[in-house]
């Protein structure tokens, strides 16, 4: 974040100082004698240089603030177009009237200085002509002695824009109206150029991440497919499931077949893992059904399982195994370290709009502990799959350890 936060200011000064330079440079070729000669109007061009680049800065700056704020990556092309339109409007009248504002008021103002300009040679060439203290300003055109002075008194407007009004009073009309225009497109097609930049950049560092993401996913998936062969296949998992399906063979012939099949539901499983994305809860109880079977065999009395499962939550979908992962966590440090076992609850509901499934077990939480592999992978996958729009997280309150996953019903 430091990192980028650097990188993101640096952009800006010489990014908007670039412009500044390039300005200068212009200025430099084609203007040199009207704006880098004189003293005064030397000053106020390095200024108002200055106070452009300042608000410049300012302005996209609190941009880019929103677009923080609103998260606008996530939002459809649609509504990316609507707000690049809104915002290149908003931001690039604040930094045009920001800046000349802020240019008046500090007395730094080009535009002010050179209407004063204007002022000075009107008044001289009204006193050149030798119109100083007559109404000249009240000459008609088509009226053959007012002739000469109405077209002196054009020429005066026409070129500097300050005139008399009829009551000997000097008025100001730019002559120039055309150059407010200008500035104003020309404002927007800077701050246009600025969050295209900006939002290209993002998008392609997001579909960076997203393929590092991917690769992280793929990785951890295969990770997770590995370790829960490995503790499906371990000695103690095997000898205990095997003993007990040996001890049911003369018993409950039955309930031996149905172990063994169980058995191979789950390793089966274990196996395809990482062929799907998603699989319907219902398809992953049954899986989860056939591990607490099993399980059950070993506890015997000391695990019992109860089911809050609503109905209309059995279609809707969840990653593979992560249902499995958790429960397999809930016996190995919960139900496992007690020597009076304990109470597994498993819950599946649709609340405030969101998929919610808890996994409640009879436990305590280890201070300080190092999070393990199963909560790792499960988060992380959780992460890439519903793009942080998904909430995975444990808690602990009077001995029982609670599990929580909330999975939008919209991805």
């Amino acid at each position: 974040m430091q990192k980028s936060t650097w990188r993101y200011w640096i952009c800006q000064i010489f990014g908007w100082g670039g412009w500044s330079l390039l300005n200068l440079f212009f200025v430099y070729l084609f203007a040199q004698d009207f704006y880098l000669k004189s003293g005064e109007r030397r000053r106020l061009f390095f200024a108002v240089l200055i106070i452009q680049f300042i608000w410049y800065i300012l302005s996209t700056h609190l941009l880019r603030f929103v677009l923080k704020k609103i998260n606008w990556i996530n939002f459809s092309i649609d509504k990316v177009i609507l707000f690049f339109i809104a915002g290149v409007t908003v931001t690039g009248l604040v930094s045009y009237y920001g800046s000349k504002y802020t240019a008046a008021a500090s007395q730094n103002s080009l535009v002010a200085y050179e209407k004063s300009q204007d002022l000075q040679s009107a008044i001289k060439r009204e006193r050149d002509n030798g119109l100083e203290g007559t109404t000249y300003y009240l000459a008609k055109r088509g009226i053959a002695r007012d002739s000469t002075n109405f077209a002196i008194f054009q020429k005066i407007k026409q070129s500097t824009g300050w005139y008399r009004d009829s009551s000997g009073k000097w008025k100001y009309e730019d002559p120039r109206k055309a150059r407010f225009w200008w500035d104003i497109i020309f404002n927007f097609i800077l701050i246009a150029l600025w969050l295209l930049i900006y939002m290209v950049w993002h998008y392609l560092v997001r579909n960076q991440k997203n393929e590092l993401d991917k690769i992280n996913l793929s990785k951890t998936v295969k990770e997770l497919e590995l370790k829960t062969i490995k503790s499906h296949i371990n000695p103690h998992f095997i000898f205990n499931s095997l003993n007990s399906i040996r001890a049911l063979v003369e018993e409950n012939p039955g309930r031996a077949r149905t172990a063994i099949t169980e058995l191979s539901n789950i390793l089966r499983s274990s196996l395809q893992v990482d062929k799907l994305e998603t699989v319907t809860l219902n398809r992953e109880l049954s899986i989860v059904k056939d591990y607490l079977a099993l399980e059950q065999m070993r506890f015997e009395e000391r695990l019992k399982v109860t089911f809050g499962i609503q109905p209309q939550t059995l279609e809707l979908t969840l990653p593979p195994m992560m249902l499995q992962t958790l429960v397999e966590n809930a016996i190995k440090h919960g139900i496992n370290k007690r020597v009076k076992g304990g109470i597994i609850n498993i819950i599946s509901h649709i609340t405030d709009q969101q998929f919610e499934i808890i996994i409640e077990n009879t436990g305590n939480l280890e201070k300080n502990a190092k999070e393990g592999f199963g909560f790792t992978s499960t988060r992380d996958r959780l992460n890439f799959l519903y793009n942080g729009k998904a909430t995975f997280f444990v808690v602990e309150n009077n001995g029982i350890v609670t599990a929580k996953v909330l999975l939008p019903l919209i991805n």
